[in-house]
């Protein structure tokens, strides 16, 4: 099943984000709602029932993530004019705010697997730890462990930028 799930990326990657680039205009947007489909695509493949093509089922899932997006950040708008300093203890909350944003993406690519992947389905697919082991075939305590341990890794690396 991984085999398939990475041939249905490498096959409509590049469709789902020209597709998400054409409603954003933004190329950093357009590889995040990509990166989210695809994420959103593995949590659902289940519900996926062939009525359609599967790159239109994929449209489909990265235009609502990307008008939620623009709902989320609306309301992100209307709370700007009320700066809060990010907090050094959670990693997560950083990732909300757009300076934070580049840097903590940029230290997440820089991390080594499974801890770059494993930070990447908890926080940007939201799966949970028992679901994350799965796809390892580990334990939902390795998950977490894991998460953890890259959690610790990413706050030591965004210290050395700040």
């Amino acid at each position: 099943m991984v085999t398939q799930l990475e041939d249905i990326y490498h096959t409509y990657f590049k469709d789902v984000f020209l597709y998400v680039y054409s409603l954003s205009g933004d190329k950093n947007i357009s590889e995040d709602i990509t990166s989210e489909t695809f994420m959103k695509a593995l949590r659902s493949l289940d519900s996926f029932k062939g009525d359609s093509d599967i790159r239109v089922w994929l449209c489909q899932i990265a235009k609502n993530s990307y008008y939620s997006y623009l709902r989320k950040k609306k309301s992100f708008v209307d709370l700007e004019s009320v700066p809060e300093p990010a907090s050094e203890d959670n990693v997560e909350q950083e990732i909300a705010t757009s300076e934070a944003s580049v840097k903590v993406h940029t230290v997440i690519q820089n991390l080594k697997e499974p801890y770059k992947k494993v930070f990447t389905l908890r926080v940007f697919g939201e799966l949970s730890f028992k679901q994350i082991g799965k796809l390892y075939a580990k334990s939902d305590n390795w998950a977490c462990v894991t998460y953890h341990r890259a959690r610790e890794k990413i706050k030591a690396r965004l210290g050395d930028y700040r």
